[in-house]
């Protein structure tokens, strides 16, 4: 009876040890996944490895092309000297190009075309250049990318931590209305930021607090901690959490804690983590520093 019992007994274990094992590999599949599909979308025409420039533009006339002496500088290896020039004029932006300039937008050239703003970001194209309007505050820039830039073909991925089950914290949503918080970005500008409420977790028995900005439907988090500058990125990192449950519930997986823009290209205008989500703990999961940045 007793050598039954213990056989029972090692037999359930080893299904307990085999079922968490099972679940362990699954979860880690699914990142690895995640991981995957992120560095896809880096690599993708509308990832951040083939930014070739950001180019802010003055009110009025401003030339463009690859030759010096234009007001907005293509790289001259691209692009054709003159290509035409960006007309700003209260907040409106129009692209009248050269005659024959070979400036499309689609397949079809572009002559005289306002650009912005508009409902979706107006894409021009001329070889492997492709470029459109953003607006910071009260400025507006180029947002210039090379669909053959050599950091996108030196690209070779990025140092992750191990993946840890642990780093996968359930956290308490505390939802607020009407609440604002500072967020200043890499070029100093500061603009508050609709906060749909603070997610509060635990990371061995202390209890740590982050504020997060855009809508209680997908919440974005701009967090630092200490492992900054020496192993992960040196102002922060971001991570995006779903919706909380009835009951005010979510989860953060920091091993999908990722880089902001501005560690793949200085031409980014990434957002500062507040100073209210600034961890005094080393979250050792996610994305790890990339390059020299």
């Amino acid at each position: 009876m007793m050598r039954k019992l213990f056989n029972y007994s090692v037999l359930l274990l080893l299904g307990v040890v085999l079922f968490s094992f099972r679940a362990d590999s699954a979860y880690e599949n699914e990142i690895r996944d995640w991981h995957k599909k992120r560095v896809e979308d880096l690599k993708s025409e509308n990832g951040w490895l083939n930014l070739a420039g950001l180019l802010w533009l003055e009110e009025g006339e401003n030339t463009f092309g690859g030759d010096s002496e234009n007001d907005i500088i293509f790289p001259k290896e691209r692009s054709d000297a003159t290509l035409g020039k960006f007309v700003l004029k209260d907040g409106i932006v129009t692209l009248v190009a050269n005659k024959n300039a070979g400036v499309f937008s689609g397949e079809q050239p572009v002559e005289n075309l306002q650009i912005f703003p508009s409902e979706k970001p107006v894409v021009l194209k001329h070889k492997t250049l492709r470029w459109f309007v953003i607006q910071r505050g009260d400025k507006y820039a180029v947002r210039l990318r090379d669909l053959d830039s050599p950091h996108l073909k030196a690209f070779k991925g990025i140092d992750t931590y191990p993946i840890q089950t642990d780093w996968k914290i359930k956290a308490k949503f505390e939802a607020t209305t009407g609440k604002k918080i500072a967020i200043t970005d890499i070029t100093g500008r500061t603009a508050d930021q609709d906060s749909p409420g603070t997610l509060v977790f635990n990371v061995k028995g202390k209890e740590y607090r982050l504020d997060a900005v855009g809508s209680e439907r997908s919440l974005f988090i701009i967090f630092a901690d200490e492992t900054n500058k020496k192993q992960t990125y040196g102002s922060g990192r971001f991570l995006y959490a779903s919706a909380p449950d009835t009951e005010g519930y979510t989860w953060l997986d920091f091993n999908k804690a990722i880089n902001p823009p501005c560690a793949f290209s200085p031409y980014a205008t990434c957002p500062l983590s507040p100073k209210q989500n600034k961890l005094a703990v080393a979250i050792t999961a996610g994305e790890k520093r990339f390059g020299d940045h």
